[in-house]
């Protein structure tokens, strides 16, 4: 079977025979120069990690790195139907919902003493257990705990073949991008995030290359050894992000879309439709990232690439969280699956 494109030239590929969903040059250049702007601040740079998520344990300890593959192991479909209560978790007073709940029911299991970062109890957790690591306040469970329960058993029989460390298990990707990205998707069949457009093998691993970026986040805050090659990555196409694109106004929706998104009805997963989101939000992101390196070399006289996709999509994904209400009246696409 031919192997599918990167996550970068799938992205080109669906953004050139996409028909519902467009990059728009304006909105790009917009973005560029409002990310030109927060150059410098916490927020967008690596070492911004912790400060976006508060619940993750120090970055100072091997637990972050821990915990970060368990969470990004489950890191997948939160969203809830219109007119339902969301899962909510409340961790030391505070109610979350979505993405951040689990990363709050990974953290309260660990201070009641569930050894949920370790490999030995991954792989062997049972349903019943994992169904009280991750609770819900209220009636309403996380979506697809069958699913989680399966790939989180996955993950721990994996890493069990690397004497239970995940610094093991990366290490077999010689520190690389790209090499990591590879080994990661080659070892996790849950990772995997692939599908077929216009009879060509592509590529996202949204999950794949998030792992691999917060593990860049935490060694860059830590100061240790860098990742070289991180530029190979994308942004992690999901469908929070796509909706701050939207409202920023870089992605532009065909009306058939915007109508189908917004009668709530779900796309598969692999449907034209999803692809061609998730594909023009990854061309999207990276001509933002163009766009921005030419303000920089035009701006101060040098070439910065420091900022890649990865710093972006933090940062795009805060925004979208943080700007909820004002873009509350875009939708998102409504698709269940393990891969975001």
């Amino acid at each position: 079977m031919e192997s599918p494109l990167p996550p970068r030239e799938s992205g080109q590929f669906v953004a050139e025979r996409s028909r519902d969903v467009s990059v728009e040059e304006e909105g790009v250049r917009r973005i560029a120069e409002m990310l030109y702007a927060l150059r410098g601040c916490e927020e967008f740079t690596p070492q911004g990690w912790k400060k976006m998520n508060p619940l993750a344990p120090s970055w100072s300890s091997d637990e972050a790195i821990n915990w970060v593959f368990v969470v990004d192991t489950m890191n997948f479909s939160f969203w809830h139907p219109c007119g339902e209560k969301p899962c909510t978790i409340t961790y030391k007073g505070k109610t979350y919902s979505g993405y951040m709940a689990l990363c709050a029911a990974v953290t309260r299991a660990m201070d009641e003493g569930v050894p949920i970062t370790d490999a030995a109890y991954m792989a062997s957790v049972t349903l019943e257990e994992l169904r009280q690591v991750l609770r819900s306040d209220n009636k309403t469970p996380m979506p697809m705990l069958e699913e989680r329960h399966r790939v989180l058993n996955e993950a721990g029989r994996v890493l069990l073949k690397y004497g239970g460390s995940l610094r093991s298990f990366m290490g077999k990707g010689d520190n690389d991008a790209e090499k990591l990205v590879g080994h990661i998707v080659d070892s996790l069949p849950s990772y995997r995030d692939e599908a077929v457009f216009e009879g060509k093998n592509i590529s996202f691993y949204k999950r794949a290359q998030i792992l691999v970026a917060d593990f860049w986040g935490i060694m860059e805050a830590r100061g240790e050894a860098s990742i070289p090659n991180i530029n190979y990555l994308t942004m992690f196409a999901d469908y929070r992000v796509p909706q701050a694109l939207i409202y920023l106004g870089a992605l532009r929706y065909s009306e058939d879309l915007m109508k189908t998104l917004n009668e709530g009805l779900q796309l598969p997963s692999g449907d034209r439709r999803e692809v061609e989101i998730r594909g023009c939000s990854i061309c999207c992101v990276e001509r933002i990232k163009t766009h921005l390196w030419c303000i920089i070399e035009e701006k101060e006289g040098k070439r910065n690439e420091d900022i890649n996709s990865a710093v972006i999509d933090f940062f795009l994904w805060s925004y979208a969280k943080e700007h909820h209400m004002e873009m509350s009246h875009i939708p998102i696409h409504l698709t269940r699956c393990i891969y975001y």
